[in-house]
């Protein structure tokens, strides 16, 4: 029999995410402090979030709302990389993108991480932009799950794969 083994991911439900946009596009349309004020949200290509608004607080203000709308709907804030609005003309734009995987640097920390201090006999091994850990007991890699939560790594974390 293999060793039991689970992968550590980054993902992000696109369809969350589609639901929280239109969530806060539809706030932005209903809230009486945007009317009158541009200020609207929507995709920009697969994985990038445009907020545009006539001025730079109803911008931030709409980044916070969209914000709320991610975090009602289980979704990390890590996974958002939101800019800073910049004047554009007559508007603020402002540019999010939806950051999915774990970057080679992020996953070489990662795995240094569970070999300095994970219990003897874990492995990491980094698999494209994943890490599949595995070990001899289920217990060690229960360990080594609860270490990786409580470290911060700048990118959201999921486990899946346990067997």
């Amino acid at each position: 029999m293999a060793n039991p083994s689970f992968d550590v991911v980054s993902k992000v439900d696109h369809q969350e995410v589609d639901n929280a946009v239109n969530q806060a596009a539809k706030e932005l349309a209903n809230r009486f402090d945007f009317r009158g004020t541009g200020t609207k949200i929507s995709w920009s290509g697969e994985d990038a979030v445009v907020l545009e608004s006539e001025t730079e607080e109803r911008c931030k203000a709409a980044i916070e709302v969209f914000k709320e709308k991610l975090i009602k709907r289980n979704i990390s804030l890590k996974a958002l990389d939101m800019g800073e609005p910049a004047s554009s003309g007559q508007i603020y734009k402002v540019t999010g993108k939806i950051v999915q995987g774990i970057s080679q640097e992020t996953a070489k920390k990662i795995s240094k991480k569970v070999r300095d201090e994970a219990p003897k006999g874990v492995q990491a091994q980094i698999q494209g932009d994943a890490l599949r850990v595995s070990g001899k007991k289920k217990d060690d890699l229960q360990a080594v799950i609860s270490l990786l939560k409580s470290s911060d790594f700048d990118v959201a974390l999921q486990f899946e794969n346990y067997r």
